[in-house]
């Protein structure tokens, strides 16, 4: 990488100093949380340690206050009550909580009839379907609540309107702009206009924890029902809502940051049998916090694998269950999925990686457009995954589909200056060229889709035309966003301790990234497992001697080969971009850097 694009936040000195004698932090936590927006005492204390009291009013929520009446009515007059929800963590993790919540309402003795149904991905795919309003009014349903879809379900309100039953929409995607709101008893979406709920970021779950937290509030009949909801209910459900908030990729800022963190302490130690199994067969430490990292790439998967790869329902009765037995089985069921789709992910990526050599011209480049890839053999349940690794490969926004039966289904993935779903929504209907989507939905970075297999042509001219018109040089210039710089006598343990009180990491709260110009190499470099690298350096006057430890990934170039381009050997002199940790291993106690990326400093060699 260039080293001209490692771009270095910026933050006011007087804000720093400021920060750093309020706070009592080194000036690299100062200058790190001025740089991210936070500038005073106040907000630098919700950061470092959020509480129960930062998370809003459910009740500011549009569209809350009469589905709150609604669900009460039911449950009080013994109607049968259907949640409707998604196959991710995002739509299994929000049917648990809002089940949760509607029995906990019930007057004891006379039980709330709820019940759920999570689609199946392949045979009746995302969104609300007509024909299971149909068999739930049939079956006696007289309300039906989604979580985590039916902004956009124009038919099936009307569907369900026309047989007799009460819709409430709960949901976090975008709503559609031209068309407003579904015809539904509630809509609850912050996203939605006129919507004066402060956080416009919740995800799926979150939106759904919110209508539970209205609820148990609407039934608490004095003080100690309410500080009981407060001290304990509340605290027991943010467990899953940080799950789905990691999981979905929503943004780690304000409140959300705050749902994390509480409920990352609460995961510590689960008591709920389905949580405790899922966490052993994700080897993961039952007694100690897992961190937002351990939650997306172990627990994640897991509970994602089941709408992949088989049916989701199961993440549904696996937090839901009180049996050990049922729990053991569930999670193992879970972990043999996510092996499944391991291996369904690694067949798909050879074919890609294939593609993606097609795609490249004489100097090795990939175009400066929206990549669009398909196969007919590739698996539905992976697509968004694939997209993702596509992005992380080249760059560059990127469909991927798959075509069965005369339908391509896809996901899309982007990367930060791209609105994909505004993308998706342009290209969809144009003058003349008609429209294109049988369905599509989504956000700024991902979006999900289906259209008949023989428009697909169609698709990539009108990707094409479009996408090289908004996707600016500048966005896809590959970069390095730096934290700030630090001098070799900041590198210390102190240091690492504040960074990781800066947890949880994710989308719009990143793990810093920090540049040291001017570091020594001391020694040979060691490979570890043939693709990944330790290398000893030494910096500054104090002359610190410390491991830059490169850890390669799946389809990127190696940190070997990366030292052989450069020509690094004993006494060269890098500049290194890095994220500071203590490696807590008892053969390697002490602090290291790991690397991001490292160019040739000026004077290249001591």
């Amino acid at each position: 990488m260039d080293r001209a694009r490692w771009i270095i936040a910026q933050s006011d000195e007087k804000t720093v100093e400021r920060l750093q004698s309020q706070v009592g932090c080194p000036p690299a936590i100062a200058r790190l949380l001025a740089a991210r927006g936070i500038t005073d005492l106040d907000a630098a204390q919700k950061f470092l340690t959020p509480s129960l009291e930062d998370l809003h009013d459910p009740l500011l929520m549009l569209g809350m206050q009469p589905a709150v009446e609604r669900i009460r009515s039911a449950v009080t007059s013994g109607e049968s009550i259907l949640i409707y929800g998604d196959y991710d963590v995002d739509g299994t993790t929000a049917t648990v909580l809002l089940k949760t919540a509607i029995e906990r309402i019930a007057t004891p003795g006379k039980p709330a009839r709820v019940t759920y149904h999570v689609p199946h991905r392949l045979r009746e795919g995302y969104g609300i379907q007509n024909v299971r309003l149909a068999e739930a009014a049939a079956e006696g349903v007289r309300l039906v609540i989604s979580v985590d879809t039916g902004i956009r379900a124009f038919a099936a309100a009307k569907e369900a309107r026309a047989l007799g039953l009460d819709l409430i929409v709960t949901d976090h995607h975008l709503p559609d702009g031209a068309g407003g709101n579904p015809d539904a008893l509630a809509v609850i979406n912050p996203a939605q206009p006129g919507c004066p709920y402060p956080n416009k970021h919740l995800c799926g779950a979150g939106v759904a924890f919110k209508l539970a937290h209205a609820l148990l509030l609407s039934h608490a009949q004095d003080d100690a029902a309410r500080n009981r909801i407060a001290k304990v209910l509340i605290p027991s459900f943010l467990k899953l809502v940080a799950i789905a908030t990691i999981a979905d990729s929503v943004e780690l800022t304000g409140e959300n940051r705050s749902i994390v963190w509480l409920g990352l302490r609460e995961l510590r130690n689960p008591v709920q049998p389905g949580l405790r199994a899922l966490m052993q067969v994700s080897r993961l430490e039952i007694d100690k916090s897992p961190t937002a990292r351990e939650v997306g790439f172990a627990l994640g998967p897991r509970i994602n694998a089941a709408g992949r790869m088989d049916v989701a329902s199961d993440v549904v009765e696996l937090f839901l269950t009180r049996d050990h037995v049922v729990a053991s089985a569930l999670a193992s069921k879970l972990d043999l999925l996510n092996d499944e789709r391991r291996a369904t992910e690694s067949a798909a990526l050879q074919a890609i990686e294939l593609q993606l050599i097609n795609m490249r011209d004489a100097a090795g480049a990939y175009p400066s457009e929206c990549l669009v890839l398909d196969h007919p053999e590739w698996h539905r349940g992976v697509l968004g995954i694939l997209a993702s690794r596509v992005v992380d490969r080249t760059g560059r926004p990127a469909l991927v589909m798959c075509a069965q039966d005369g339908v391509a289904h896809g996901s899309g993935r982007s990367i930060a200056g791209f609105h994909l779903l505004d993308a998706v929504t342009t290209i969809h209907e144009l003058k003349f060229e008609g429209t294109l989507f049988s369905r599509f939905g989504g956000h700024a970075h991902a979006v999900g889709f289906s259209l008949p297999a023989d428009r697909l042509p169609d698709l990539r001219a009108r990707m094409k035309v479009h996408s090289t018109q908004h996707l600016a040089p500048s966005l896809l210039l590959p970069r390095v966003d730096c934290d700030l710089q630090l001098t070799p006598r900041e590198l210390t343990a102190d240091l690492v301790s504040w960074i990781e009180r800066c947890a949880p990491f994710g989308n719009g709260n990143s793990e810093p990234v920090f540049f040291c110009p001017g570091l020594r190499i001391t020694g040979p470099a060691r490979i570890i497992k043939e693709i990944h690298l330790c290398l000893p350096v030494a910096c500054g006057p104090v002359d610190l001697s410390l491991n830059a430890m490169g850890w390669s990934r799946p389809g990127h170039p190696t940190w070997a080969q990366r030292c052989r381009d450069l020509g690094l050997v004993r006494g060269s002199v890098i500049d290194a971009a890095f994220r500071l940790k203590e490696n807590k291993h008892p053969s390697y106690h002490g602090i290291e850097l790991e690397l991001v990326d490292i160019a040739l400093h000026p004077h290249g060699h001591a």
